[in-house]
């Protein structure tokens, strides 16, 4: 009963990659014979040529297996999998040129071919893998390669499951039932053999169980079945906070444990996360400071008694406090001020409530100066804080830095606060105006304890698509 569709899919992947970076090389030649032709090129002939690129594409394509380019935990992430289709590229062509070096045989007809092909490769790669995801969708709106599962257990996480699952068109999971719940229009059952007599005309492919029981026999006749039928079997806590973050299984007094960080940013991962920080911020200041000049200067034109800069002690790290820079965006006296205690002060309490719910914004904001206006619009008053980046105060990627009267009300600060604040963050990209606050702290958790280095670089992308695009404009 076991689901193949996983399976037939990476062997999908496998064979169009092979596809396209015969393709690329392909291309590659044609494009060094036809137009960079200076008579100085190897005599291999194409046939010759691509029948030495195909027999060493396989070792190629065992390094995109080395890297996990064929997991569903990589295909399924989109940014992650085109940052790894570019390690793979390059891995890939320094292997022919290792090649090339070490055989007696001229392989290469030019120096520039691995080159063309390292770019073209990467493009077709990317392409194929865009329009094969396109394609499963497809399939998924037609039943094709969908896995029938079954949520057993009466808790909070069943729902969720199944709201974060329950578009077949594109998860590809079809929810046949949940047993001892009773959500939205899912079919519901008392319990796990009323379920398994029920839908005995239907094939299940996995099971969910959500909740542990007191009676020890109930689970074992849910794993067993499980097990005897070929299902796949998950099992998810009910101390959910258990199993997030960092987790790692070692020997402890003789017995297997299992040890979890309250972040995946941990050990390297902390040193790599600051020379990337580092890599981008110095750079970036050579762009940013003209730009602060030219804000600084109309901002003195536009209110010459008031400061340039807006300094707030916010939190960031193991609970550390600091100072944040920003060009001043509104007026003065609101300084040090949450929004409450500014509209209490210009007598308009009730605009409190509406910037809450509004997801922390105000179209007419009465706060924010006219310049201010803009600069928010723009983004530009937020470049002070690449200072904070460069002091270490904070990342470019991170939590959002909140004052500690603001982040003292969440229960999770902790965890939060187990990693350095940044500029911004996922939930920064993931639509500030349209989730409240408590919604964006979450997504804040959900950063710190599933960070990697493709999480941060996806949202820098998308980071700097919403500041041109003005979508995250506050």
């Amino acid at each position: 009963m076991k689901n193949n569709a996983s399976l037939v899919y990476s062997l999908f992947l496998l064979f169009g990659d092979f596809i396209a970076l015969i393709a690329a090389f392909a291309a590659a030649y044609i494009l060094r014979f036809q137009y960079f032709d200076d008579g100085k090129l190897a005599a291999i002939g194409g046939e010759n040529f691509l029948r030495a690129i195909i027999s060493i594409l396989p070792v190629w394509l065992l390094v995109h297996a080395f890297i996990g380019l064929y997991r569903q935990e990589i295909y399924e992430k989109r940014f992650v999998e085109m940052g790894r289709l570019l390690v793979g590229a390059f891995l890939g062509t320094l292997l022919i040129i290792g090649y090339d070096f070490l055989s007696e045989d001229q392989l290469l007809p030019g120096r520039l071919v691995p080159f063309y092909a390292l770019l073209i490769g990467f493009v077709l790669l990317v392409l194929f893998r865009t329009l094969a995801r396109a394609f499963r969708h497809i399939l998924y709106r037609f039943g094709g390669g969908v896995s029938n599962i079954l949520i057993v257990g009466d808790t909070r996480v069943s729902e969720d499951i199944a709201w974060s699952m329950g578009d077949t068109r594109n998860t590809g999971i079809n929810i046949v039932g949940i047993v001892g719940r009773k959500y939205r229009n899912y079919r519901s059952f008392e319990d796990f053999e009323t379920a398994i007599t029920m839908l005995k005309d239907e094939q299940i492919h996995g099971i969910i169980q959500t909740e542990l029981y007191r009676d020890q026999a109930r689970n074992n006749a849910i794993l067993r079945h499980a097990q005897e039928n070929h299902i796949a079997y998950r099992f998810v806590p009910g101390n959910a906070d258990l199993f997030v973050g960092n987790i790692t299984v070692e020997l402890f007094a003789g017995l297997p444990v299992i040890a979890v960080h309250q972040t995946a940013l941990v050990g390297w991962g902390r040193v790599v996360k600051r020379v990337f920080d580092l890599a981008l911020t110095i750079p970036a200041m050579v762009i940013a400071v003209p730009l602060m000049i030219i804000v600084a200067v109309a901002m003195k034109i536009s209110d010459p008694k008031s400061s340039l800069f807006f300094r707030q002690t916010r939190l960031t790290r193991f609970n550390r406090e600091f100072t944040v820079y920003k060009f001043r965006s509104q007026y003065q006296k609101y300084d040090g001020t949450t929004p409450e205690k500014a509209f209490s002060m210009m007598g308009k309490p009730e605009l409190a409530k509406q910037y809450r719910e509004n997801g922390d914004f105000l179209e007419k904001d009465p706060r924010v100066t006219p310049i201010g206006r803009f600069t928010r619009a723009t983004s530009l008053d937020e470049l002070p804080q690449l200072l904070n980046v460069l002091k270490g105060d904070i990342s470019l990627v991170g939590p959002r830095a909140l004052i500690p009267q603001e982040l003292n009300k969440y229960e999770k600060k902790h965890a939060i606060l187990s990693v350095k604040s940044g500029l911004t963050g996922l939930a920064v990209v993931s639509g500030r105006r349209d989730i409240d606050f408590d919604e964006r702290r979450k997504l804040d958790v959900y950063y710190v304890q599933n960070w990697s280095f493709w999480l941060d670089i996806s949202i820098i992308l998308r980071t700097i698509r919403m500041v041109i695009n003005r979508t995250g404009a506050r």
